[in-house]
């Protein structure tokens, strides 16, 4: 291989070609990070010559000419509301083994403003998981400008993009349920914005299921914070300080669920022994943290929503059969582990 010189001039595809002694139609098929592809057939050994070189020139694609050349700019966007949320955390690790392979990159947008970035960044295709019913015009004209969207939303039903469905309620009464086989004395920690009669439907279906139950809702039971783990963790606090405090916490998010099992370890409190603490969403670190959170949500969600946001990413441009808009339903499970473990009504704590 031919000694690299330091010209000062930008290093060109043609420069890393005769320095690995190759084509420029290798260098771009094994740069552009789909040799998993049909294509071309590379060695190994080439494909690690082609980069030795481009790493010892310094060269680095040009990927604006690439996106004006391909139509992909090999990048997915992921807009999520609250980037410490385990589910959101869930989310980007699934993504990222998923892209990894193909040479595309997460790009993360975290709380914000994802109208206004949609507006002038482009992606390959977007992910959004929370979308305000005054955005939904918005969302449909960029798909009608060409934006391939992977939405998350409860309501949404067949448009000129893909919906991913999970439907919260049954799944939230089957978590208050199973606190009852053990517990009458249950708390719920939810955001300020979710509670209340105009609340959402995971706050609902505590109070439904305590009404149906016949045991009065307790407004001191109703922890109420800012969104936020530290929010979470002061009203988990409150809740467990009260004098005649609540034996079991009916978390609306697995993040505050984490909140209240940290909350409870805190004041000396065994979880799943003199409190149990149950979430919503099945997160990955909810499962690996000690002790193992119960919760309920869907099954293997985030690597389906992976998979379908790469595939999306990678259909041929011209494809129009391969961009048809999907609805995926993910039915909720429930999954009891260390943190609220099964109990009769015989073994109920007051």
């Amino acid at each position: 291989m031919a000694k690299a010189t330091n010209t000062g001039v930008r290093p060109t595809i043609r420069m890393v070609a005769e320095l690995a002694g190759v084509s420029t139609a290798t260098v771009s098929y094994v740069l552009s990070g789909r040799r998993g592809d049909a294509g071309p057939g590379v060695s190994d050994p080439t494909a690690e010559k082609v980069k030795a070189a481009a790493e010892r020139l310094g060269y680095r694609p040009n990927q604006a000419a690439r996106a004006i050349r391909t139509g992909r700019t090999n990048t997915v966007i992921l807009s999520l509301t609250m980037l410490s949320d385990p589910w959101s955390l869930s989310v980007i690790d699934a993504v990222q083994r998923a892209a990894a392979p193909y040479g595309i990159t997460p790009m993360i947008l975290g709380d914000a403003d994802w109208v206004k970035v949609l507006g002038t960044h482009n992606a390959d295709a977007v992910f959004v998981d929370a979308v305000r019913p005054e955005q939904r015009g918005a969302l449909r004209k960029l798909a009608e400008h060409g934006t391939t969207l992977v939405v998350f939303d409860e309501e949404l039903g067949a448009e000129n993009f893909d919906v991913i469905r999970s439907i919260a309620g049954p799944g939230c009464r089957m978590a208050v349920e199973h606190l009852l086989h053990g517990h009458r004395q249950i708390a719920c920690l939810t955001p300020a914005t979710a509670a209340g009669t105009s609340g959402g439907t995971r706050y609902r279906a505590y109070s439904e299921v305590l009404t149906e139950a016949g045991i009065p809702e307790n407004e001191d039971f109703v922890g109420l914070f800012d969104g936020t783990s530290a929010g979470a963790y002061a009203a988990a606090t409150r809740l467990l300080s009260l004098p005649d405090r609540p034996t079991a916490i009916y978390a609306t998010t697995d993040f505050a669920a984490v909140a209240a099992i940290n909350a409870a370890q805190r004041l000396g409190l065994g979880v799943g022994v003199d409190v149990d603490v149950i979430g919503v969403g099945n997160t990955v670190e909810g499962e690996r943290m000690s002790p193992s959170l119960s919760t309920v949500g869907p099954v293997d969600f985030f690597d389906k929503l992976a998979r379908l946001l790469l595939q999306r990413a990678t259909a041929p441009v011209t494809s129009e059969a391969s961009r048809e808009p999907a609805v995926l339903d993910f039915p909720w499970h429930l999954f009891v582990r260390e943190s609220a473990p099964h109990r009769s009504a015989a073994t109920r704590l007051y």
